[in-house]
């Protein structure tokens, strides 16, 4: 650990979690100061930076594709004032590694167990954006026992619903436009057209040019050739060109049991807003937000609301407690049931030919 790195670990207040030593992140996140850079513990071979911080239950914040950590900046020091938060680059984002390997929305959960378990949190609220949303589900529904709580903003998984943009990049020959996007005159383009929206937007607070600013960004954090191959990989194994095709909606009733906040922008052009209301009567106990003349992204739209919602939500709801004997019933209950049902499974067993036994 450089001098640099010490101190900046000393000035900062350590999570209130017990971490093995080996595990414990270098660089912090401070309660109410600014975002340092994050550790980057190796996970399967594989760097996964992450930020962590603050004191308190643990938030588990997952960004959505083409972002990173440094996207929940605005919420993270508010919420590290009574929250130990933990903010991951997902693999193939950010400052994690790009390696050739599954990018999946399990594979990516996986992951997030694994960094959980490394910094010994045995159970947390999972806070996930757009791409996250489905991961945050994905974790919910591989390993309920470690999530208290879900918090989707603007989450994918829930419709076929998604920009132009983004179906098109499906597609093949997409990885040449996003090459040449990425040439020395596209990228002072990019860089000017950035700055001129963003100030634009800053005044007119337009939720189109929000999402326009935000996605060009994500493709600015494309200019590497690695984070262009891991971006198209991410996208292509939940979407295509007629949009999503990886969807939660069938499990749906699976999270009658845990509190379920929804949290949406009323002017989201990346993922249709529906997709927040059809969730909210598929899981009757949800609770739905919608952030007025916000996009894509609400919780740098209007910090503020962002953080009283996710308090408020925490402070009124009891975290769930796995039961796997009600997990069974739900199972059995849900519209897999005719698929589990005795009758079934007698008749599948009675059509296969076995054969005969040995020395029959």
């Amino acid at each position: 650990m450089t001098e640099t790195t010490r101190a900046r670990t000393q000035a900062c207040n350590p999570a209130a979690v017990s971490c093995p030593r080996a595990a414990r992140p270098h660089r912090l996140a401070c309660a109410g100061g600014s975002l340092a850079d994050p550790a980057e513990p190796d996970r399967h071979g594989h760097n996964r930076a992450f930020l962590i911080g603050g004191e308190g239950p643990p938030l588990l914040l997952l960004h959505g594709i083409g972002n990173k950590s440094q996207t929940w900046g605005p919420v993270l020091s508010r919420l590290a004032r009574s929250y130990t938060v933990i903010a991951p680059d997902l693999l193939g984002h950010g400052l994690s590694d790009k390696p050739r390997g599954d990018y999946s929305v399990g594979g990516y959960a996986n992951g997030m167990r694994d960094l959980l378990s490394v910094l010994d949190i045995e159970r947390v609220t999972v806070i996930g954006h757009s791409l996250s949303g489905g991961i945050a589900q994905q974790l919910a529904y591989q390993y309920p026992e470690r999530c208290e709580r879900l918090v989707l903003v603007c989450a994918g998984g829930l419709g076929h619903g998604l920009h132009p943009a983004l179906r098109a990049a499906t597609l093949p020959g997409s990885e040449i436009g996003l090459s040449l996007m990425s040439a020395p005159p596209f990228r002072l383009a990019e860089d000017l057209t950035v700055a001129a929206l963003a100030r634009l937007g800053g005044v007119a607070r337009l939720a189109a040019l929000s999402d326009l600013v935000e996605g060009y960004r994500s493709v600015g954090a494309l200019r590497d050739v690695q984070a262009r191959h891991a971006f198209l990989r991410t996208l292509r194994t939940v979407a295509d060109a007629s949009g999503q095709v990886v969807t939660a909606t069938d499990r749906a009733y699976l999270a009658a049991e845990m509190p379920l906040l929804v949290v949406w922008g009323s002017k989201d052009t990346i993922i249709p807003v529906r997709h927040g209301y059809r969730l909210t009567e598929l899981v009757p106990g949800a609770r739905l937000e919608i952030v007025e003349g916000a996009g894509h992204w609400p919780h740098l739209y209007d910090p503020d609301r962002f953080c009283s919602l996710v308090e408020d939500f925490l402070a009124t709801t009891v975290p769930a407690q796995h039961d796997r004997d009600g997990w069974r019933a739900l199972l059995g209950q849900g519209r897999g049931k005719a698929a589990l049902s005795s009758s079934r499974s007698a008749d599948m067993v009675e059509s296969v030919d076995l054969p005969a036994p040995v020395g029959a």
